[in-house]
């Protein structure tokens, strides 16, 4: 069985990402963790650059914070492609709660970040967001 996660945004919309469990299994397991535990609920999307990514899942609401550690990065064969999910990190192995979903291609990510899922349904409301939309929560379940 796959995993999902379902991306509910306080404006009524709703995000449906694949999981790469396979590929990335320690940085799904992490997502999963945060998401159960409520961390993402009311969190927004921080970082919005139309054209390049949106990017969400910091406590402070900059780009500043995270879930209190850190995480090694999984990098492997898939792609920065339009809707693809990935980790934000500062450098190698420091990712944490922050991700991004991609606007278009973005090759020159490819194996630096953790490409861990991809949109499959709700696209239009990634390419809808504002700076200050907020999830409402973020759940995983079973595809």
């Amino acid at each position: 069985m796959s995993k999902q996660a379902n991306i509910k945004l306080a404006n009524g919309g709703e995000i449906v990402i694949d999981l790469f469990d396979q590929d990335a299994p320690n940085t799904v397991a992490n997502f999963e963790k945060l998401a159960n535990d409520g961390f993402y609920n009311g969190l927004t999307f921080h970082r919005v650059i139309p054209g390049f990514v949106a990017q969400g899942g910091c406590p402070n609401g900059t780009g500043t914070g995270g879930p209190g550690y850190t995480i090694n990065c999984e990098i492997n064969p898939n792609k920065h492609e339009r809707g693809s999910l990935a980790m934000a990190h500062a450098g190698r192995n420091t990712g944490g709660s922050q991700f991004y979903i991609c606007y278009q291609p973005q090759p020159h990510l490819d194996g630096q970040h953790t490409v861990f899922g991809k949109v499959v349904k709700g696209l239009e409301y990634v390419d809808a967001l504002k700076g200050s939309d907020k999830m409402e929560t973020v759940a995983i379940v079973e595809a």
